[in-house]
């Protein structure tokens, strides 16, 4: 047997490598549906051509569930823009153009990610009901689209092999839906981890879509309400800095 390389641990899973697999085996506490919903939604993305690692299975680990995965060579962006700071310009507008041409897929079967938002914002208790209901009028005034959404498209998400070509990881939040709420995650997620690039992201991505900055604003109390059901404490001060709706009308 290969030997075992830890390269993650939460609360909820480890993940880990053996030989030419990578598994992410979750406690006995986290829902059997969730692990096989975060399976199918691979398989989705991988039946319709998306650059994803092979779905290669799912089992019953040590109570709980894992997931296996094909191990794909390569660097993440992430580490490329740490091992390479002078060139952390040209690896973000990689992550945009990744990101546009994900967008571009359509894969049946995926939850639509207005819905999804409504349905996490209605349980936020955090928020007092008036602002839940305004929150739940801006999803319903958004357009409907169905564009494919990875929900959490970051530079630790992406590996890019010695050839050039890259593969997509973590695919557990995708959903079918707007692309400018996909940016708006992104950003949230920039604004929190790597607060000096979140902007050149934003303006970047718009440009390239050629998408309005106003339009991609309007979802980011959304989006902080969203990320707000996850009931991260650290994150607590930005996300309601982000639900307070005057602020992007």
């Amino acid at each position: 047997m290969a030997d075992r390389q830890i390269i993650e641990q939460k609360s909820y899973k480890t993940v880990y490598r053996e030989g030419n697999v990578i598994v992410k085996e979750f406690t006995a506490s986290h829902p059997k549906s969730a692990v096989f919903n975060e399976a199918y939604i691979h398989a989705c993305v991988e039946d319709a051509g998306v650059p994803v690692s092979k779905l290669l299975g799912v089992n019953p680990a040590n109570g709980g569930w894992a997931i296996s995965l094909e191990y794909v060579e390569g660097q993440t962006l992430e580490e490329l823009m740490k091992a390479h700071p002078e060139k952390t310009d040209e690896y973000l507008e990689k992550l945009v153009d990744i990101q546009l041409e994900t967008g571009a897929y359509r894969v049946r079967n995926l939850r639509n990610t207005r819905v999804k938002m409504e349905d996490a914002i209605k349980t936020l208790t955090e928020v007092d009901a008036s602002t839940r209901y305004e929150l739940l009028q801006r999803i319903h005034g958004m357009p409907q689209h169905s564009k494919l959404c990875h929900g959490d498209l970051v530079p630790s998400n992406i590996i890019i092999k010695e050839d050039g070509s890259y593969r997509i990881l973590d695919w557990a939040h995708a959903s079918a839906g707007n692309a400018g709420a996909d940016a708006a995650i992104t950003y949230l997620r920039f604004s929190l981890d790597a607060p000096e690039l979140a902007d050149k992201y934003l303006k970047l991505f718009c440009k390239k879509a050629d998408m309005a900055i106003q339009y991609v604003q309007k979802w980011m109390p959304v989006v902080a309400a969203f990320q707000m059901t996850k009931h991260k404490e650290a994150e607590r001060d930005l996300l309601e800095k982000w639900i307070s709706i005057a602020e992007y009308q």
